[in-house]
């Protein structure tokens, strides 16, 4: 049965009366910029004032835009199905919401369709596709864009200067942890264009470190001790995909390019523009993902990126045992390759064992084992190593140091086959997952006094992976148009009317 309706005088009148108070400050705006007081001003000033005035025009005519479209009747009664459940919602009243805009806050006043025990219905919310929140799409997406560049109390500064308003940092938080929840979603349903992209596929996985906040009730330590830090970190797991073409080339080159002096800007940006970079680079990281998760997300990006199975696909990855066993489980025939990076890492600690730091002798003693290393003579130079350590009556800790890189090489030596792979054009070291760790992670999370909890850690990773990666207003609209769906699209309305 449905119940009576409630009459709601509904405001009506012609736009132009509507719009008189923005062209009224439209008006004071021209006639102040031609004053004859402000045309003796400093420009600056007269550009600052000009944008405070401006935005409060923009802002009436935003709220005379809102008005003009109504509140949103679109009848006595609607009837509204959620699921099996069908009802009438008959009673009707007028109710006002603020919308924190670009511009300032403006009101709306729309028409709400009632029934006791259950959610109102208001058309026009739908209609203007409102958020959940106070704050216009177009802030929350400032918001979180400043956020993902830098830090929160910027991302606040930043709105508050364009657009007035006083955001808090808390509220920023918890936008970008709301921001970031249609990721996975997003990139299960993107896929990558594959036509005129190179025959290889790399993908290559590594971990950051990332500092958290001490959970409640942790004891307050008055010194700490020796080795002991002033944070605990997480690791979170990074991967990165691409395509690229082949770039052969020889151990004597790629030893010369490692130990050229260093380039002018000039010549940088030439040998940059002279070499074929990653296609389609994605990048992302989680903390709450384990590495076998990240690396199974890895594999599917792979797959994306060669559908059927033509291309050569290849991950790097550092020494760590347990991720090079999970790459191996998940992509069981892949070609594994260890990151030359680290090889030199650990060339490097030997030399400095053997010769003075920043000495010629230690660059000549990296760079000629590096060059052997490079040509597949890994055996070689591991046996050279042990023999130099005994020769030389190494003990304690440069014994142990030299020990420890004579078994890292010999244990990866079947995923350094280098000379191999240049000569396929294979890339040999993660610069790509390098570069992500360092502007995914260290770049936003390791600023001074930066403390982490793990769902803001987590949404921030994501965000700012979809920014690196190029995808961010991709992205964007994607989660509008999830969001949308989630506050409106499961129930259905529509004008009841009683049949006569």
């Amino acid at each position: 049965m449905v119940g009576s309706s409630l009459t709601v005088e509904i405001p009506r009148g012609p736009a132009e009366i509507r719009s008189l108070e923005g062209r009224r400050e439209f008006g004071m705006l021209e006639k102040w910029i031609l004053s004859p007081e402000t045309l003796k001003r400093p420009l600056h000033e007269v550009e600052a004032e000009e944008f405070e005035r401006a935005r409060e025009v923009c802002r009436l005519l935003l709220e005379e835009h809102i008005r003009a479209r109504g509140v949103g009747e679109v009848g006595t009664a609607i009837e509204v199905t959620e699921g099996d459940d069908q009802r009438v919602h008959s009673h009707r009243r007028l109710q006002v919401c603020g919308q924190k805009t670009l511009f300032g806050e403006v009101e709306i006043e729309r028409l709400a369709y009632a029934l006791p025990g259950h959610d109102s219905v208001r058309p026009l919310d739908q209609q203007l596709a409102l958020p959940e929140r106070s704050f216009s799409q177009e802030v929350q997406r400032m918001g979180v864009l400043r956020a993902v560049q830098g830090p929160f109390d910027e991302a606040v500064d930043h709105v508050a200067s364009v657009t007035g308003l006083e955001v808090s940092k808390r509220s920023v938080e918890q936008i970008v942890r709301d921001s970031a929840v249609d990721f996975d979603a997003f990139y299960q349903e993107t896929e990558p264009s594959v036509e005129d992209t190179g025959p290889i596929v790399v993908g290559s996985v590594d971990g950051k470190g990332i500092p958290m906040v001490k959970p409640e009730g942790a004891e307050k330590v008055v010194r700490r001790g020796k080795g002991q830090k002033a944070n605990k970190k997480r690791m979170a797991t990074v991967a990165t995909v691409y395509t690229t073409v082949p770039r052969v080339r020889t151990p004597e080159e790629v030893v010369e390019s490692l130990f050229r002096p260093k380039l002018k800007l000039v010549d940088r940006k030439k040998d940059r523009k002279a070499r074929t970079g990653p296609e389609q680079k994605r990048v992302w990281a989680s903390l709450k993902d384990g590495k076998e998760a990240v690396i199974r997300q890895m594999a599917e990006e792979m797959k994306l990126r060669d559908p059927k199975g033509e291309k050569k696909q290849t991950v790097l990855t550092d020494g760590e045992r347990v991720l090079q066993r999970l790459v191996l489980q998940v992509l069981p025939g892949v070609l594994l390759i260890l990151d030359l990076l680290h090889v030199l890492e650990k060339l490097w600690k030997v030399a400095h064992v053997f010769y003075e730091e920043r000495s010629p002798e230690a660059e000549a003693w990296v760079k000629a084992h590096a060059l052997m290393i490079l040509q597949g003579k890994v055996s070689q130079v591991v046996k050279g190593m042990r023999q130099s350590a005994t020769k030389r009556g190494l003990v304690g800790e440069a014994k142990k140091t030299v020990a420890c890189v004579s078994a890292y090489l010999y244990h990866n030596r079947a995923f350094m086959r280098y000379h191999e792979y240049l000569a396929e054009g294979l890339p040999i070291a993660s610069g790509a997952v390098e570069g992500a760790c360092k502007n995914l992670v260290k770049d936003r999370f390791e600023r001074s006094g930066m403390r982490w909890t793990e769902d803001t850690a987590e949404a921030m990773l994501k965000l700012r992976a979809t920014y690196l990666s190029g995808d961010f207003e991709d992205y964007w609209d994607f989660h509008l148009e999830k969001e949308q769906q989630r506050l409106y699209g499961g129930k259905n309305w529509r004008p009841f009317v009683v049949a006569k």
